[in-house]
C-alpha cells in the first residue's frame, strides 16, 4: 500500500504561482508512475501531469508550459509547480501513484493510489 498526502494549495491571484507537494510513504519502491489530477467545479476529473521512472514527463494540453512536475526520489516527494495561474485552474488537486506505466490521459482511471487532495483557488 502507498499513502499520499498533498500540501501547498492556497488562494492566489491570476498570474501567480503555487507549488504543490505530495509526500509518499509505504511501498513507494513499487511505484512506476506518479502524477497529479484535478477536479475543477462543473467538470470531470482531469489528468494534469505525470512522471515515470527514468524522468519522462507529460502534461495535459491545458497546463503545458505553465505547470512543471518533478519527483524527489530521496525524499519520496512529488511536486507540481503551478505558474501563470488562471481562474479556470481553480479546483481540488490530487496526487496519484501507479504500479504500472500510465500516461496523463490515464491518470484518473488507471492509477492505484491517490491522496485526499489540496485546494487551489485562483481569483481574477
Amino acid at each position: 500500500h502507498v499513502d499520499l498526502v498533498e500540501s501547498g494549495g492556497g488562494s492566489v491571484q491570476a498570474g501567480g504561482s503555487l507549488k504543490l507537494s505530495c509526500a509518499a510513504s509505504g511501498a513507494v519502491s513499487y511505484v512506476t508512475t506518479m502524477g497529479w489530477f484535478r477536479q475543477v467545479p462543473g467538470k470531470e476529473r482531469e489528468g494534469v501531469a505525470v512522471t515515470h521512472l527514468g524522468g519522462s514527463t507529460n502534461y495535459a494540453n491545458s497546463v503545458r508550459g505553465r505547470f512543471t512536475i518533478s519527483r524527489d526520489y530521496a525524499k519520496n516527494t512529488l511536486y507540481l509547480q503551478l505558474d501563470s495561474l488562471k481562474p479556470e485552474d481553480t479546483g481540488m488537486y490530487y496526487c496519484a501513484a501507479g504500479l504500472a506505466n500510465y500516461d496523463v490521459e490515464e491518470l484518473v482511471s488507471g492509477m492505484d493510489y491517490w491522496g485526499k487532495g489540496t485546494l487551489v483557488t485562483i481569483s481574477s
